[in-house]
């Protein structure tokens, strides 16, 4: 056992929500609720506590007087984003073609071996990933993770281009010949992203 497991909890919390300082409350509101069906449990003038779950809220969002529009956010040091996960691969790319019908499309787009994950900016310029789970079993990309000389060589994994997975779908190719594809560069789009850093949206 290592220093840092000794020294950590015996019993351990969960993650339970992110909070984020606004200047447009009402679109945010709204934004979230588009994407990823959150919906708020109590709606303020000064804040929203928004959930998609049975937790009380996992977004919550703060509309203060204080707060200023953000200077250099994409090359400022903190969060970058949060994540939604899907079930399967089906759910995950149907979810893209209906945001992408109401004009929502992501900055990037990666393979990461463990997850095949689509990133947004949401209207204040923060980060926002849905993934789905590659091996559809926490267990095993754990294992992954952590034992795979293939994540360790390039843990970043792969652009790949949405349209074209869902191009693929519709001709029959089934999610696991995607995403190996995807792996090995077969769907990478024809300007891939220089890096990772997030849109500027001020």
């Amino acid at each position: 056992m290592t220093a840092a497991h000794r020294q950590s909890p015996i019993i351990p919390p969960k993650l339970h929500h992110a909070t984020f300082l606004t200047l447009k409350l009402d679109e945010m509101v709204r934004w979230y609720g588009l994407v990823c069906g959150l919906y708020p449990v109590h709606y303020a003038e000064t804040a929203a506590w928004l959930t998609n779950d049975e937790a009380n809220h996992r977004i919550a969002l703060i509309r203060h007087p204080a707060v200023h529009a953000p200077v250099n956010k994409p090359t400022s040091a903190g969060l970058h984003h949060t994540a939604f996960e899907y079930d399967t691969f089906g759910q995950w790319l149907d979810n893209y073609e209906r945001l992408r019908d109401h004009g929502i499309t992501p900055f990037m787009c990666l393979d990461h071996g463990i997850t095949m994950s689509m990133y947004y900016a949401d209207p204040e310029g923060n980060g926002v990933e849905i993934q789905f789970d590659a091996f559809g079993d926490w267990a095993t990309s754990k294992e992954w993770i952590w034992a795979s000389r293939e994540f360790a060589e390039n843990p970043i994994g792969e652009w790949f281009d949405p349209d074209q997975l869902v191009e693929a779908r519709a001709q029959g190719v089934s999610p696991e010949e995607i995403h190996e594809g995807a792996r090995a560069g077969k769907y990478k789009p024809e300007n891939p992203p220089a890096d990772l850093l997030l849109p500027e949206v001020y």
